[in-house]
């Protein structure tokens, strides 16, 4: 009788795993977008806050990240019986070389000596990694930023979140001329610098067969983008 009682919870169990993948969130909707970018809206809700400036080796400019305060429930109640207690969380960025990652609203840059803060973009965003090419800036002279970011609520739940699909970004080491350099509704897989040719390699993947999530079915796009150019346009090309 045991064993017949834990085989049907682990049918059960079964069943409920089956049925949450079911209705796993997708990336695209389709038919609420019918082609039509719609910004994501802002949180007003949510208390911004900056981290201490990161300045790049070898530039003139201070990288302020700017995000949400981090609110974590200790779940716990004190002996009085009062709703739990909550921990602050004041970092929102992490920093390695020449790299800053996290989940953040935006960057603001300032020039050394200048009071001026300049912000990245004025439209809602969602930054995970911001890094600076400094090999083939030294080389080029040409102070340049990649981007790995969320940009549009491509699933339609009001909000930016990793749910949505992952694009592809440049910028000067300013915070100017900020180019989206990766095609709408193609999810960003990974992106590499080859020094020798001056050039950022970066792959996306296309939802093809329009079903809202990426898999194998659907079509992988080989780019590249030749930084000694004054314009960074995605260049195809075909390794297969």
């Amino acid at each position: 009788m045991r064993t017949l009682y834990f085989a049907c919870i682990g049918i059960s169990l079964l069943l409920l795993a089956s049925c949450k993948e079911d209705v796993e969130k997708p990336k695209v909707i389709y038919d609420a977008s019918k082609g039509v970018k719609e910004p994501a809206k802002v949180d007003t809700t949510q208390i911004k806050i900056a981290d201490l400036p990161i300045q790049m080796e070898g530039t003139n400019y201070l990288i302020h990240p700017v995000g949400d305060l981090s609110v974590y429930e200790k779940g716990a109640k004190t002996k009085y019986g009062s709703s739990s207690v909550n921990d602050l969380s004041f970092t929102i960025s992490n920093e390695s070389e020449n790299e800053i990652t996290g989940y953040l609203q935006n960057l603001k840059f300032q020039k050394i000596g200048s009071d001026s803060i300049k912000a990245l973009t004025d439209k809602p965003v969602l930054i995970q990694t911001a890094t600076y090419l400094k090999k083939v800036s030294d080389k080029l002279k040409k102070q340049i930023m990649v981007y790995a970011m969320m940009d549009m609520d491509t699933n339609k739940d009001g909000k930016l979140d990793v749910s949505d699909i992952t694009t592809l970004y440049l910028s000067e080491i300013s915070g100017e001329k900020l180019t989206k350099v990766s095609a709408d509704y193609q999810e960003l897989i990974d992106w590499n610098l080859i020094e020798s040719q001056n050039r950022l390699y970066f792959r996306t993947v296309e939802d093809t067969n329009k079903n809202g999530r990426f898999d194998s079915n659907d079509v992988v796009h080989y780019n590249y983008i030749d930084l000694t150019s004054k314009d960074w346009k995605a260049e195809s090309y075909n390794p297969i």
